[in-house]
């Protein structure tokens, strides 16, 4: 018969429960870089998806309809392109909020006021007849830009991220077609 001293000595050496409180502590830091890998990779797909969107604004911005007698696309057709991309994807185009990247843009000679948002009933800005390229080396080109930002929430339990909202931007330009 073991005296209550050998019980204890005998508990205190053993190492049976030592797994659980091992895998208490692994299994929510596991948990918690699962979760982060799905939170961000959904940020990156969303991220990608609205620059689609915006490159589909754009595109449709410097085409020109050969059977409307070549008029230039209208700030609504603009804005429904951007729509129709975001909704291909399952986004929700009434959270796209207007974004002005940047400082504002250089009318091309004969134009101004080159932006507009809020076409359409979409917050998508678009800045026609601009010059693209102001800033660099390259000779700069008159085109068109696209921009919005569509906000993003992580829910990223066990972190101060969790519940934050983001504005993922997406900004893109494009030359007019000679």
């Amino acid at each position: 018969m073991m005296t209550m001293r050998s019980q204890l000595r005998k508990l205190l050496r053993d190492t049976d429960g030592q797994e659980i409180i091992e895998a208490a502590i692994v299994i929510p830091l596991l948990f918690t870089i699962l979760f982060g890998v799905y939170w961000f990779g959904r940020a990156f797909n969303i991220y990608g998806t609205i620059n689609h969107a915006a490159r589909e604004g754009a595109r449709v911005a410097v085409s020109s309809c050969a059977s409307c007698g070549n008029t230039a696309a209208t700030d609504a057709q603009i804005a429904t392109g951007v729509t129709e991309a975001l909704q291909a994807s399952k986004l929700d185009p009434s959270k796209v909020q207007c974004y002005t990247p940047g400082p504002n843009p250089v009318a091309c000679p004969g134009f101004s006021s080159p932006c507009t948002c809020n076409a359409g009933s979409s917050n998508v800005r678009i800045c026609r007849s601009v010059w693209l390229n102001a800033g660099s080396s390259d000779p700069p080109v008159c085109g068109v830009t696209v921009s919005f930002k569509y906000p993003y929430q992580f829910w990223f339990p066990f972190t101060s991220v969790s519940g934050q909202n983001i504005s993922l931007k997406a900004s893109v330009q494009a030359d007019g077609e000679e």
